[in-house]
């Protein structure tokens, strides 16, 4: 066995997307997004395959685990992200000892303010039944929902935990702006600074970011408007990130820490 992982280990590194240890906690630089990742980024994106090799040499870390306390998780997939994309991370979860759950509406078709509205009841009535707070795992547009639900309901949100979600400027500064009017992209913007200031989210959040993406300009999910975030980097691509070992050990981590 020990051969075959290093053969596997051998391949990651050689696809650039390994490099030794991959993540990094910390905020980053301030520099300001300033529209979506190029094509050449975007052409990145191609590699997102290779994170099932960084899974399989990774296979001892991830066992190594904090394990969970059978609290609920709900994962929230990215825009037109069927539920299934967010199995692998969901199933490891449960794995680990947490009732991890889909959101429960199926593909998300990007009607942010509709999800956020049925997802508030969803959660609160879990929370309820439970009698304590759950947790929000959300890849891309998912992350963004999920926030907005924290922000609603904290009394039944314990955490969020978003990767490669754009935090700042909405679609502005993603692949999928060109799917949105100019007019809706300066309307998300302006809502998500005027949420921002009016009304901060007050629950612990944990922002995975990855430099190599090329869907959303990675400058736009660093949220420095959320006190205490911690910002974790990894270095896989947009489309790997659910499948990426360093996410599900930054999020295992997340969740196992005291609220």
């Amino acid at each position: 066995m020990a051969p075959v992982l290093t053969a596997v280990q051998d391949l990651a590194r050689a696809s650039g997307i390994s490099r030794g240890d991959t993540t990094f906690e910390g905020t980053p630089p301030r520099i300001e997004p300033d529209g979506p990742p190029t094509r050449r980024e975007l052409g990145g994106e191609a590699l997102a395959g290779v994170q099932v090799l960084r899974l399989i040499a990774s296979s001892p870390r991830l066992l190594s685990a904090p394990r969970g306390d059978g609290s609920i998780v709900f994962d929230l997939p990215g825009w037109r992200a069927p539920e299934v994309s967010m199995l692998p991370i969901r199933t490891y979860l449960r794995w680990l000892g947490y009732d991890a759950r889909t959101w429960g509406l199926g593909t998300n078709r990007g009607n942010v303010e509709a999800d956020v509205e049925e997802l508030i009841e969803r959660i609160s009535v879990a929370a309820e039944d439970c009698d304590r707070r759950v947790s929000l795992v959300g890849w891309s547009l998912g992350g963004v929902i999920a926030r907005e639900v924290a922000r609603q309901v904290p009394e039944s949100v314990s955490r969020v935990v978003t990767f490669g979600s754009p935090v700042v400027g909405g679609p502005t500064h993603t692949h999928v702006a060109r799917y949105y009017s100019a007019e809706e992209c300066e309307r998300a913007e302006s809502l998500i600074e005027e949420l921002d200031r009016d009304n901060p989210l007050g629950v612990p959040v944990t922002a995975i970011y990855t430099k190599r993406d090329g869907v959303v300009n990675w400058r736009a999910c660093v949220d420095r408007k959320t006190t205490g975030v911690r910002h974790i980097e990894v270095a896989s691509s947009h489309m790997g990130l659910g499948i990426d070992p360093d996410v599900w050990l930054a999020t295992a981590e997340a969740l196992s820490m005291e609220d």
